[in-house]
């Protein structure tokens, strides 16, 4: 048996961000349409580490792959990163596996990729300033993604340890579409106030910023809160805001961003306007109007990584990328 081993830097050249939009775009609809299957992700807690453990599988119409994901909360004091994943891509006829790619790599990116999508359907067009909360991995390709998808000028960026941010400023000023100077800001008020667009990137159990503090026509991706005690983002502004996700399914079962809320009374869980797929394939409008506070949720589903473990392969095949190893 012969597999392709693709590392993170080998990922990261073989998918452009505006692909992997694009190719989430087609997943999210797939999903929504229910031409792929992706049932609710396994969770394991690593008692005493601060860790969970993630399995998701999922198969489209051409494409089956099983992420394993770990999350450790204490990695970042170790200097180690948040996140740790592999996927497996498997022959869709035979089972066999015929990929593995680094994982982080391609978590960091679809998960940028989707909230480049949400950005691209649900933000006003004239938007032009984005606040980043968060400083690690996956801020970054949130503001990679939303720069693709609108000419951002303005980009604010707060994280309680301020060293990081300015880290994250001095690298990500200037790369590809963003704005060379990138403001580190001292409070997520100062971030969020002025911002067309809001990207939370966190591992917060309480909320990062005030809805008070938010002005109307704001557009908000939220990509933390994947357990039921994590709310990265307040009841308040989820009652107000037009409230779209990547999957109902995995929203109302993961993440505490609208589970605390409806516990509280504060929202229904029909207060979910729609699957971001379903405005995607028309069958629910999106945004109405310029005033209108949009809200994506995304806990992340599998059919994200075979979508993205997709152009992964293909393009590294095309490029000459990967080691192949016989097992």
């Amino acid at each position: 048996m012969k597999i392709l081993v693709l590392t993170a830097a080998e990922v990261r050249r073989a998918i452009r961000m505006q692909a992997a939009i694009d190719i989430m775009k087609e997943a999210f609809r797939d999903l929504s349409t229910g031409s792929a299957q992706a049932p609710l992700r396994s969770k394991i807690s690593v008692n005493g580490s601060n860790g969970t453990i993630l399995l998701m599988p999922a198969i489209t119409n051409s494409n089956l792959a099983i992420k394993v994901v770990s999350v450790f909360g204490n990695n970042p004091s170790r200097a180690l990163p948040l996140i740790h994943a592999i996927i497996m891509v498997l022959d869709t006829a035979t089972g066999q596996p015929i990929a593995l790619l680094e994982g982080g790599s391609i978590t960091a990116i679809r998960t940028g990729a989707a909230s480049g999508a949400a950005t691209d359907i649900l933000a006003r067009k004239d938007a032009n300033s984005v606040a980043i909360i968060g400083s690690g991995v996956q801020a970054r390709t949130q503001l990679e993604a939303v720069c693709t998808v609108r000419n951002i000028k303005t980009v604010w960026i707060f994280s309680p340890n301020t060293k990081h941010a300015e880290y994250f400023a001095s690298e990500m000023g200037g790369k590809d579409s963003i704005p060379q100077a990138i403001n580190v800001v001292t409070s997520s008020m100062v971030a969020v106030q002025n911002a067309d667009i809001i990207c939370t990137a966190t591992t917060s159990n309480t909320p990062v910023f005030d809805g008070a503090d938010i002005k109307k026509g704001t557009h908000i991706n939220a990509i933390g809160s994947f357990t039921p005690e994590m709310q990265e983002v307040d009841s308040e502004t989820i009652s107000k805001s037009l409230v779209v996700v990547d999957s109902r399914q995995s929203v109302l079962s993961e993440s505490g961003d609208l589970i605390i809320p409806i516990e509280a009374g504060k929202v229904k869980e029909d207060h979910i306007h729609a699957e971001l797929g379903e405005i995607i394939s028309n069958k629910i409008s999106g945004r109405t109007n310029p005033d209108q506070i949009t809200y994506f949720k995304s806990c992340g589903v599998a059919v994200q990584d075979v979508a993205a473990a997709q152009i992964a392969v293909e393009e590294a095949k095309l490029l000459g990328l990967g080691t192949v190893v016989s097992l």
